[in-house]
């Protein structure tokens, strides 16, 4: 009998047999895992079985390979948090889709996992769009395809940083990508080195060049070969902000 406990972050589940579910996890030392739920399905369960909620672990299994069986404990449920905010709730569905067809099974991404504890935290602050953006970052980095931020890949200044390569993902200073800048990715300014941190909270504007920039990457880069391609819960993400920008314009224009 093979068995183990840890905590981790419910990204998804589906329905399976009379009444269980599988339900993938998000673990601390497992990477994402999947595991069989007797009576999903019940009206006390279902309220457990929410992505985003997260919850302490015991798994058994005969063999190391099956999918084997979950008793989950809640530990924290992030959605009901954010249930009455639509962007919000929008970025952990997002999230949590993303880890889900993004992530290998079974394969370790500790760093990550800390990285979505925090993420989720920072969704009760008025940043968590830019943590948002940062989370996608560092989804990437584990990935295997980071963005290239610390300096400028033509040689420019380094302080000056304004695009993004779509070939290489490094950054391209003002100077020297202006020649360039219709083919270039655009920067966020709140990843901008010259804004010194001072200036971390973006205008909807630049959260939706920064959700263009990650999603660009994640399109050619991680989902590229995928069958299924990005995941719809974040597609509707990125449109809720370009939606928001197009009411907040015909407002101003009124």
């Amino acid at each position: 009998m093979e068995a183990w406990t840890d905590q981790g972050i419910i990204v998804s589940l589906r329905p399976h047999g009379e009444g269980g579910a599988v339900v993938s996890i998000l673990t601390e030392h497992h990477g994402r895992h999947a595991g069989y739920v007797h009576g999903a399905q019940s009206a006390k369960k279902r309220a457990i079985l929410e992505p985003g909620t997260e919850v302490a672990i015991d798994w058994q299994a005969r063999t190391e390979d099956q999918l084997g069986t979950y008793k989950l404990e809640q530990m924290k449920s992030w959605s009901s948090y954010v249930l009455d905010e639509a962007g919000k709730l929008s970025a952990l569905l997002s999230a949590c889709h993303l880890c889900e067809q993004a992530l290998p099974e079974r394969e370790m991404h500790q760093e990550l996992y800390y990285g979505t504890q925090s993420m989720l935290e920072m969704l009760q602050q008025d940043i968590w769009g830019e943590a948002y953006v940062m989370w996608e970052i560092a989804l990437l980095r584990d990935l295997g395809f980071a963005i290239d931020l610390s300096k400028c890949a033509a040689g420019g200044n380094d302080e000056d940083l304004m695009y993004i390569s779509p070939k290489s993902g490094r950054a391209v200073s003002r100077i020297a990508g202006e020649p360039y800048k219709d083919k270039l990715l655009r920067l966020p300014d709140f990843l901008k080195k010259n804004k010194g941190g001072s200036n971390l909270l973006g205008t909807p504007e630049d959260l939706l060049t920064g959700l263009k920039l990650t999603g660009y990457f994640l399109e050619h880069w991680v989902f590229a070969q995928h069958s299924k391609g990005m995941p719809e819960a974040r597609l509707r993400f990125q449109a809720q902000f370009a939606k928001k920008i197009e009411t907040i314009s015909q407002k101003d224009c009124a």
